[in-house]
């Protein structure tokens, strides 16, 4: 009796020991750390990498091989790429609003040589407009470093440019169905000849250019890094005149879309920016319909002034339209 009383005394002492349910304590992974670094590395969590945010529908990012990059050449030249494996809706996303940034640490070197080819940077964004054939790039790609060193993300409105500085907002309009999309260039490329800007997927969906996987595009800067502000700007108004009723009153006309869809979003970025009362106009030209965004008539002076703060904001490149008497 006195052996099997002293057995239970010491499996009841070995009990309370353990950990409550009967389970070890964890041991600290940074127990070795100097005390406030450990206390820092507890609250930041279990792992050290930070986790690409992605967007509502959006997949994870994949595991890249950066044994298959070469410096001055291609990544994975040899690996097709793709849309998302599964379907991704990116039509409730909304686009960026160019701001003022700094420039990029890296991916802005005067110069840099890719696949034999050097490049120069532009030292401004300010004035670039050009016309040529857009691409976009995929899955491949989803979750690795750019140039300027931010992850790629499918999802998000985002470019790769050969020379304007990083980062840069450009419009981008595909020539082929009028709609458009305001996208940040964060990267480089595309390095395939006769291709002007390489668009993120969700880029290519809002252009209706996905399937065919390259579109003739127009591509306008609207603001460079260190806020050098280069929106859509019309040509110089002329010298500035008092208003006379001989003037008689002036639309102002922001955009003209095949897709009603563009239209009404620049009808949802005017009132956001703080410029309600656009509207739509529907018209019939030759056998296409097109949907332009225009203000209500207003005396010559006032839709002179509208003009030229849409054009600053970088919405539009408007038009003034006198009313027919």
């Amino acid at each position: 009796m006195r052996f099997a009383a002293a057995l239970l005394a010491l499996l009841l002492l070995a009990g309370c020991a353990s950990a409550p349910g009967g389970k070890k304590p964890r041991p600290d992974p940074y127990a070795g750390e100097p005390g406030s670094r450990a206390r820092a590395l507890r609250e930041a969590g279990p792992t050290r990498i930070d986790p690409l945010p992605a967007p509502p529908n959006c997949v994870p990012p994949r595991e890249h091989d950066e044994s298959l990059y070469t410096p001055g050449g291609l990544y994975a030249p040899g690996v097709p790429d793709s849309a998302p494996p599964v379907p991704v809706d990116v039509s409730h996303l909304p686009e960026p609003v160019p701001r003022r940034e700094p420039r990029a640490a890296y991916g802005n070197r005067e110069t840099y040589t890719v696949l034999g080819r050097t490049y120069r940077v532009m030292a401004s964004a300010e004035g670039y407009v050009e016309r040529g054939i857009a691409s976009w790039y995929g899955y491949k790609f989803h979750g690795r470093h750019t140039s300027s060193r931010e992850r790629y993300d499918m999802c998000a409105f985002t470019a790769a440019h050969k020379t304007l500085p990083l980062p840069s907002y450009v419009r981008v309009t595909n020539l082929e169905n009028g709609r458009s999309v305001v996208v940040r260039v964060n990267d480089r490329g595309p390095f395939h000849e006769g291709r002007i800007i390489d668009l993120s997927y969700a880029a290519a969906a809002r252009l209706d250019m996905k399937r065919n996987g390259t579109a003739r595009v127009e591509v306008r800067a609207l603001m460079g890094p260190d806020d050098s502000r280069v929106a859509e700007r019309p040509p110089a108004p002329p010298p500035a005149r008092p208003a006379s009723p001989a003037a008689g009153a002036q639309v102002v006309q922001v955009g003209s879309f095949g897709d009603r869809l563009n239209a009404e979003r620049l009808v949802g970025r005017l009132a956001e920016a703080g410029l309600p009362g656009a509207q739509l106009d529907h018209t019939i030209v030759g056998e296409r319909s097109l949907w332009r965004v225009r203000f209500p008539p207003q005396p010559l002076e006032a839709a002179q002034a509208l003009a030229e703060r849409i054009a600053a904001l970088g919405l539009g490149t408007p038009g003034l339209l006198p009313v027919p008497r």
